[in-house]
């Protein structure tokens, strides 16, 4: 019997590919840039952060509360996630004129990269440690479906949003084309199981 979870790349993987996704995204961010780039940008980065947060919150902390509840990563992970949406807000309020975007996105950036490396060195190699192989490819299935049905009614901002932010972007053009490859490369496995 064929199993989704073969196809899915590990929890701990594409926990890894969101970290770079938002971290490659932030590195083409410029504070003299035009406004309606840096909003691309900044709009990519807040979508996938939030989209990013929730996965977690519903798909990976509960799996790790089950091996370690007490780990001290683990219970504040959350909080440094709320404190991370009310810094989008306050972006999504600005708005790119005004002077304190750039200092509100690089307050956010801090932020998201104090949490990634708690994460990297303390909470993935703990669920690869303690989680079989199956374990980890079972939990990124659930999270590949999940994001396909937060992705859904933001795809179209998503994509304008990306085509602006990284236009000209070498970096873009290689992100791109692996994101396309893994999709493409997941539909048509999966087409493959139903046909």
């Amino acid at each position: 019997m064929f199993s989704l979870n073969k196809l899915s790349p590990s929890i701990t993987d594409m926990i890894r590919f969101d970290h770079s996704h938002v971290m490659v995204t932030f590195h083409q961010y410029v504070s003299t840039k035009r406004p309606s780039v840096k909003k691309a940008l900044v709009e990519t980065i807040c979508d996938a952060l939030e989209i990013h947060a929730t996965l977690e919150e519903e798909i990976f902390y509960p799996a790790m509360r089950q091996i370690d509840d007490a780990d001290p990563t683990l219970m504040k992970s959350p909080g440094e996630h709320d404190a991370m949406r009310r810094l989008i807000g306050q972006l999504r309020e600005a708005g790119p004129d005004d002077l304190q975007y750039d200092n509100l996105l690089h307050e956010l950036m801090r932020d998201v990269m104090h949490h990634v490396a708690d994460e990297e060195t303390k909470l993935l190699p703990l669920a690869e440690r303690t989680m079989s192989a199956e374990r980890l490819n079972e939990l990124g299935a659930q999270m590949t479906r999940r994001r396909l049905a937060l992705l859904k009614p933001k795809a179209g901002k998503i994509a304008a949003n990306t085509a602006v932010g990284f236009s000209g972007s070498t970096t873009a053009i290689v992100v791109g084309l692996a994101s396309a490859m893994m999709a493409a490369r997941f539909i048509t496995k999966r087409a493959s199981l139903r046909g």
